[in-house]
């Protein structure tokens, strides 16, 4: 939970994206547009299309990754960019323009109750429905989560997320890579570390551009990945948040 005044908080919007030309620019003009003292990073997660130089040009700062890393390899880089410079919250938006960044300040105000603060598409704002296997593993991590953290959390695999202080130094010491690690394995990590998780309702919204990253073949095997994800979460040795292990 963070002691630091909302109004006061340097905070770090991380963009991870892959291929992400048709809507990088315009995601990132409507984050200035509404949050026009924070700054944005745009991690290029191996693109081969101008991500790059549209991100820059629209005024974020870019790093690029040489090879695609996956959300959690991108994120990975976020946090130890602002753990670097000293920024005090880090806020995961998506730059295929599903998160509205209008959301952005209530999940900061969470922040004050809070070490990471979940925007949720199941708690009651939106008609967002998941179908398929995807709405069992949904269901199964939100019940297992719910248990490990002693709160209700509905929405285990959202990535549109803000995090406090003590999750920047625990995820800039390690942030899993691994398919679903930047979502199960990493709220594992928060809640083995103490770290106290909240949600709020948000509203999703249709992508931007470019290609959803899940198919129906996907979605039949997502269960059983989700499922493996939590187990190796489980069973991996229990992470600190000191500021030594941070370093």
């Amino acid at each position: 939970m963070s002691t630091t005044s909302v109004h006061t908080r340097r905070v770090l919007i991380v963009m991870p994206a892959l291929n992400e030309q048709a809507s990088v620019g315009s995601v990132i003009a409507q984050v200035r547009a509404s949050l026009p003292d924070m700054d944005i990073l745009v991690v290029d997660d191996g693109s081969v299309d101008d991500t790059a130089r549209l991100a820059r040009a629209a005024g974020a700062e870019v790093a690029r990754l040489s090879v695609n890393l996956g959300v959690g390899g991108a994120m990975r880089t976020g946090f130890r960019y602002a753990a670097a410079r000293g920024y005090d919250v880090v806020v995961q938006v998506d730059a295929d323009g599903q998160h509205d960044p209008e959301e952005v300040g209530a999940l900061l105000s969470g922040l004050d109750e809070a070490d990471i603060v979940i925007g949720s598409r199941f708690a009651g704002k939106g008609a967002y429905k998941a179908s398929g296997p995807r709405k069992y593993a949904m269901v199964a991590l939100s019940m297992v989560f719910s248990r490990l953290a002693r709160r209700k959390i509905t929405d285990v695999t959202s990535g549109f997320k803000a995090m406090g202080p003590k999750a920047i130094r625990l995820f800039a010491s390690y942030y899993p890579a691994e398919y679903l690690g930047d979502t199960v394995e990493s709220l594992v990590m928060a809640i083995r570390a103490k770290l106290v998780i909240a949600e709020i309702p948000v509203i999703m919204r249709e992508r931007a551009g470019g290609t959803p990253s899940h198919s129906p073949v996907k979605s039949a095997v997502y269960l059983g990945r989700a499922g493996l994800a939590l187990l190796l979460a489980l069973v991996r040795r229990r992470p600190s948040v000191d500021s030594s292990d941070a370093a």
